[in-house]
């Protein structure tokens, strides 16, 4: 049995293809959109049960895990540590796959390392925060002191567990743009002009996750962006394509 951390598009799409290779495959997920996602690939087995170190390493032992496909958000830093460890502690084989970032060459990029950094770069920028980010980390900018005079929009998943969360956080209808992706560099230039953007804030989460039509859209506008930096992480191994995982994964876990 694999376990799959799918938490991104392309990580749902390595459980289809581990799928189709033959191998058993529970995945895990945060969201119930994405066990929703999940649904199309019969025979795979799902755990939505948040799970830290030790809860992990508990799933592992107790339910025949024999190797760990990482397909986590690049921006999951924890979850790949946990896993890591987990891992080691049983002698699992662990991969990591990720997305390659995206080559940043718009002059008007201002590069931070959290996002904290970002709300307090972004409030020297502009007044009004158009934050692509996603919905985990919009608190991090609405309790930032350095925020409290911008107006902040954030566009999420159009998800009702989402607009509740943010509502939570303060934010207003007129504040939230709940749309499903991938945007277009022209969709992207009509919500910033729509919605009076004067500083984007995104992260490098690669092509798939729209970094280049964000950039571009900026670019054409003239508008800074703050991009939040991936972690950096010495992982156990990595692959950048679902090749080399089916190879790491046909090597750890030869056929009978």
């Amino acid at each position: 049995m694999i376990f799959l951390a799918a938490g991104t598009q392309d990580g749902r799409e390595l459980a289809g293809v581990l799928l189709a290779a033959g191998y058993d495959v529970t995945a895990s997920v945060v969201s119930r959109y994405g066990e929703e996602l999940l649904a199309k690939y019969p025979g795979l087995r799902i755990n939505d049960q948040p799970l830290d170190e030790d809860g992990l390493a508990a799933y592992l032992r107790d339910n025949g895990i024999r190797l760990f496909v990482d397909a986590s958000h690049p921006y999951a830093a924890n979850v790949s540590k946990n896993a890591m460890n987990a891992c080691r502690r049983l002698s699992v084989p662990y991969i990591r796959y990720e997305r390659q970032s995206v080559p940043v060459e718009y002059e008007r990029t201002f590069r931070v390392e959290s996002y904290e950094e970002a709300a307090e770069k972004a409030a020297t920028l502009g007044k009004n925060v158009f934050l692509t980010t996603g919905s985990r980390n919009v608190k991090a900018f609405t309790e930032s002191p350095f925020m409290k005079d911008c107006t902040i929009t954030a566009r999420v998943l159009p998800t009702a567990e989402v607009i509740a969360e943010l509502t939570a956080l303060g934010l207003t209808p007129k504040n939230i743009v709940a749309l499903q992706g991938p945007f277009s560099t022209e969709l992207n230039i009509a919500l910033y002009r729509q919605y009076g953007a004067e500083v984007v804030v995104t992260k490098n989460s690669g092509s798939l996750g729209g970094t280049d039509t964000k950039l571009e859209a900026a670019r054409a506008l003239d508008l800074p962006v703050v991009l939040i930096d991936r972690p950096e992480i010495r992982y156990d191994a990595m692959a950048e394509t679902f090749d080399e995982v089916l190879e790491f994964v046909a090597k750890h876990l030869p056929r009978k």
